[in-house]
């Protein structure tokens, strides 16, 4: 799979500089922790689960979770994991394309009950998502994982979810992430990344961000996300990728504040259709808190709508300006460091403290490309979207 792989190769030549690479659940992990994307989350129960999974790698996915913990009821667990047994097992027989897949659980012991259960279609499976993460809680799911992985010779990752009130509270909060820190360290080359749980965070103090507030402005919220990149986000190699929050909005509501993306240029001459579809989406939330996620150092994001897909992938790809700067960073010859003017002559490029920012701009562009000069965001959202 690739991302941007469901639109035409023609449509993907004339946007890319450089293409999105192809890659497998055997790929890596560091270019499949770069390689998420937009993380898509599905009730464990659904009916048709298998057609669904289908359906979305069609039109872009390229992971998601299968959750029987939060989205299912205490009631449903057993009959979600027959389902997904069921399910998955139906899928392993047809001869179609599948993401990267994981099944979020709610006890250690269901790791390896479910693994077994699976048999062969186990092969379809990339891990697990391990909710509440904290030391005590985490110990035993890695150890399941493991066990897990051995028993069914297949590769398998897991992605701890950060959003325990430990974590939250700030009498807590450091030794909470110092021990954290030692856990996910020992298990280093299972984990694959570690995801936020914002919506459990504000759930501990009653809050509930609207449509045009970002995690970001939302202060109590903003400091716990500086605090776990400072301590598990680091670039000296010691650091995990960390994934954004989740977005819940998908349908268009009244609006306390002044719409940021419509009413600016960035549409100025643009197909109507995209700008139909950025109103009915109500899109200009998410766009500003996926920049922030960047910016604050997070790559990815939890989705609970197939429409968050293609923007969260769109606003991944690396710019032009992007990529020549990181290139010329990583020269060779430049390993002695040194100043120099960028390629775009608007900005200076200091080859050491902006080496990590290259190599990891470089690492996303393998995973989602890179734009040609003359194309941005919004023709790649089109692009995308099929329009």
């Amino acid at each position: 799979m690739r991302h941007f792989g469901h639109i035409p190769p023609e449509d993907r030549q004339r946007l890319f500089h450089r293409q999105p690479v192809e890659f497998t659940g055997d790929a890596p992990a560091r270019l499949l922790s770069a390689a998420l994307g937009a993380t898509l989350y599905s009730p464990a129960t659904r009916p048709r689960l298998a057609d669904d999974i289908v359906k979305q790698t069609g039109l872009g996915v390229r992971s998601m979770v299968l959750c029987l913990e939060d989205s299912i009821g205490d009631g449903e667990v057993a009959v979600g994991e027959a389902n997904l047994v069921t399910q998955l097992g139906e899928l392993d027989t047809r001869d179609v394309e599948t993401p990267l897949l994981f099944i979020r659980v709610r006890e250690a012991a269901q790791i390896t009950d479910l693994v077994r259960r699976l048999g062969p279609a186990v092969r379809l499976l990339s891990g697990f998502v391990l909710p509440k993460f904290t030391y005590e809680r985490g110990e035993p799911f890695l150890e399941a994982l493991v066990a897990a992985e051995s028993a069914s010779g297949r590769r398998l990752f897991a992605m701890p979810v950060l959003e325990s009130p430990e974590l939250l509270h700030l009498e807590t909060r450091a030794g909470t992430l110092a021990d954290i820190a030692a856990v996910v360290d020992k298990y280093r080359s299972r984990v694959l990344a570690l995801r936020l749980g914002v919506t459990d965070f504000c759930s501990a103090y009653g809050l509930r961000r609207a449509a045009d507030t970002t995690a970001y402005d939302v202060q109590v919220i903003a400091h716990v996300i500086a605090d776990v990149v400072n301590v598990l986000g680091r670039a000296d190699r010691s650091g995990f990728t960390i994934t954004g929050p989740v977005w819940e909005y998908f349908r268009l509501q009244e609006r306390m504040f002044k719409p940021q993306l419509r009413s600016s240029p960035f549409l100025e001459g643009r197909a109507e259709s995209l700008r139909t579809t950025l109103i009915e989406h109500d899109l200009d939330g998410l766009l500003r808190e996926i920049e922030l996620d960047r910016a604050n150092g997070l790559l990815g994001k939890t989705c609970i709508h197939p429409s968050h897909v293609i923007p969260v992938h769109a606003l991944s790809v690396v710019s032009h300006e992007e990529y020549m700067d990181a290139r010329d960073i990583l020269r060779p010859e430049r390993g002695d460091g040194g100043v120099l003017r960028s390629a775009y002559t608007n900005k200076m490029n200091e080859v050491k403290p902006h080496r990590a920012w290259a190599e990891r701009t470089l690492l996303r562009a393998e995973a989602f490309g890179v734009a040609r000069e003359d194309i941005g965001f919004v023709e790649l959202l089109a692009a995308g979207l099929g329009r």
